[in-house]
């Protein structure tokens, strides 16, 4: 009888349970020939420069050992990077070379590595250690996204991203990722890291989620999460939505990074976005994808995005400030 009736109140709530996102909205929307588009960060960055959205920049690829056997001549010239598989999920398999002295590169942790290291690091990749399923996959060195001071107060070490979930071209929720001690610097929710909500309107934090349970604070650097302005917001949000056209998946999640120099830069995009985003916005995401729905005109992605601000702007959770 309590199972039933928690469940009763998360519907009456509009909160999006797993069984129901993947019915009615991944299989509904993404058809499953498209998946490779996002499941490969390779094709998905070779798929945003055709698009003319912007992604960290690409430095080289490994894609056999003879390759790897060259990395020295491949990155004689490349101060710092992040190496990580094309088909890898959860952040593993990611290695961040901060700085270089020499033929040595210094790691995120403070230790230090060498072309050997590099190279054995590669071969791992392209052998399927990290990737989906075990599969043979590629290794790609690219721009070290240098995040944006904006988050320092609110993050413990690594690099903040923002997930926004975007239905059918619109933008119907979004949080930022801010990675703790816990998550050992990643923006991964399940390995520790903190979800904040995001008013779509003004781009302002709210409270956050960490684990299953709401937070104010973060652990770590002990500041208030909520009201933080997200510069640049509207870039943010068309960014997002212009996914849509260039996947053709309905039902997205799109990551995005800040970086200082750069700006807004498309991480990554995930056909399968989970679903703690709800608990950090204190909103139910099938109240959001219901209402979305039932627009059928079609808008260009600035159209979009000014008709999701109209409608969830108003948005706001009234203890998050």
């Amino acid at each position: 009888m309590m199972l039933r009736n928690t469940a009763r109140r998360l519907r009456q709530r509009g909160i999006l349970g797993l069984n129901q996102r993947n019915r009615d909205f991944v299989m509904r929307y993404n058809p499953r020939h498209l998946y490779p588009l996002v499941d490969d960060k390779l094709r998905t960055k070779r798929l945003a420069a055709e698009y003319d959205v912007p992604t960290p920049p690409l430095f080289a690829t490994f894609e056999n050992e003879h390759q790897v056997r060259e990395i020295a001549d491949t990155l004689s010239d490349i101060q710092d990077f992040a190496m990580k598989p094309a088909r890898g999920a959860g952040g593993d398999g990611i290695l961040i070379a901060m700085a270089r002295r020499g033929d040595r590169f210094r790691r995120a942790k403070g230790n230090w590595v060498g072309f050997e290291d590099l190279a054995y690091h590669a071969s791992n990749i392209l052998s399927g250690v990290y990737s989906l399923g075990g599969q043979n996959d590629v290794a790609m060195v690219e721009h070290r996204v240098q995040p944006d001071s904006l988050f320092e107060a609110i993050s413990f070490g690594g690099v903040p991203d923002v997930r926004i979930i975007v239905l059918k071209g619109y933008p119907v929720m979004a949080m930022v990722r801010l990675p703790t001690q816990q998550s050992d610097g990643k923006g991964n929710l399940h390995q520790g890291a903190i979800g904040a909500g995001i008013d779509l309107e003004t781009g302002r934090t709210l409270h956050g989620v960490w684990g299953n349970e709401r937070t104010r604070i973060h652990p770590d650097t002990e500041s208030v999460l909520a009201g933080v302005a997200i510069p640049d917001w509207e870039v943010f949000l068309l960014l997002a939505a212009r996914c849509y056209e260039m996947t053709g998946l309905g039902y997205l999640g799109v990551d995005i990074v800040l970086d200082r120099k750069l700006g807004p830069l498309l991480l990554e995009l995930n056909a399968r976005p989970g679903l703690n985003i709800q608990i950090a916005n204190d909103a139910g995401l099938a109240t959001r994808c219901k209402r979305v729905e039932a627009e059928t005109a079609m808008r260009a992605p600035d159209q979009r995005v000014a008709v999701i601000r109209e409608i969830f702007g108003a948005i706001h959770v009234a203890h998050a400030v």
